[in-house]
């Protein structure tokens, strides 16, 4: 697995979206190392990592693996900040070691189990990836359109391009390996709607406004059931760290400057608000 490890302090253990790498945290990473010891994995068959191990198929392999990622640093506890894929393995973690896991910040992703309408869409994609070994064009442009907002473009003019070149530079080797899998985990993944409330540690829940694939309405649903605050980011897609990486910085070290050193936590998250930012 290969790690990006920056800055010194409490530890944040981010999780970036199926497709990208931990490149996607470059913000984030920049801002928040100045206070915190940051750890930004690739998931497996993304970026420099290896393939997908053999014996995963769930989202609860993935956190088991990002934990023993902690416990060979030597880091005993940590927030966890996930987007899209990586806040469902990361949700999955919290319930696993909510011992260890100090805070859980949510970004553009959903607890509950896909969409009906949704799954059979993504299991065709899938299936389209499969067959051919590569991701064909169609289909590259109708998920540059869900994972990029319509506005990106205005705002980061280069993000839609690097995205596509992204899509297209796939090997067919990690394709079929790693990353077809790992799409089959989160398109089949079990609801953790009905655990949430036993997390204890503070939460937050972030959504872009105009993300596609985990809507706004997913998000206040997420921070209802845990109780905490729920944050729409006006103007935002999927990858809301780059799309608005100014806002979900704020956003980010807001929450942990809040929660600095917490240990015992009460009810310290059972505030609920909405933010606008």
């Amino acid at each position: 697995m290969n790690v990006t490890i920056a800055g010194e302090g409490e530890a944040v253990l981010l999780g970036h979206s199926y497709l990208w790498d931990a490149a996607m945290w470059a913000p984030q990473i920049a801002a928040l190392s100045r206070s915190h010891r940051i750890v930004a994995p690739d998931l497996w068959g993304h970026g420099g990592s290896g393939r997908l191990p053999h014996d995963a198929t769930t989202l609860e392999d993935l956190a088991a693996h990002h934990l023993a990622l902690m416990d060979s640093l030597g880091i005993e506890r940590f927030a966890v900040v996930g987007l899209s894929i990586g806040g469902m393995w990361g949700a999955e973690l919290a319930l696993m070691a909510p011992d260890r896991v100090s805070a859980l910040v949510l970004l553009d992703t959903f607890a509950g189990a896909e969409p009906a309408e949704a799954r059979a869409g993504y299991r065709l994609m899938m299936e389209m990836v499969g067959q051919a070994g590569r991701v064909p064009e169609a289909l590259v442009d109708k998920l540059v359109g869900l994972f990029i907002s319509p506005d990106a473009a205005a705002r980061q003019p280069d993000l839609p391009a690097t995205f596509r070149k992204r899509l297209g530079s796939w090997d067919r080797q990690a394709l079929l390996e790693s990353v077809v899998p790992l799409g089959q985990m989160f398109v089949e993944r079990r609801s953790l709607l009905a655990q949430l409330p036993t997390l204890a540690m503070p939460a937050l829940v972030v959504t872009g406004s105009l993300d596609v694939p985990r809507p706004v309405h997913e998000g206040r649903e997420m921070a209802a059931i845990l109780g905490c605050e729920f944050v729409e980011v006006a103007g935002a897609g999927h990858i809301s760290s780059l799309e608005a990486p100014d806002e979900v910085n704020r956003i980010l070290q807001d929450f942990l400057r809040r929660h600095r050193g917490e240990t015992d936590h009460g009810d310290s998250r059972k505030r609920p608000a909405t933010i606008q930012a």
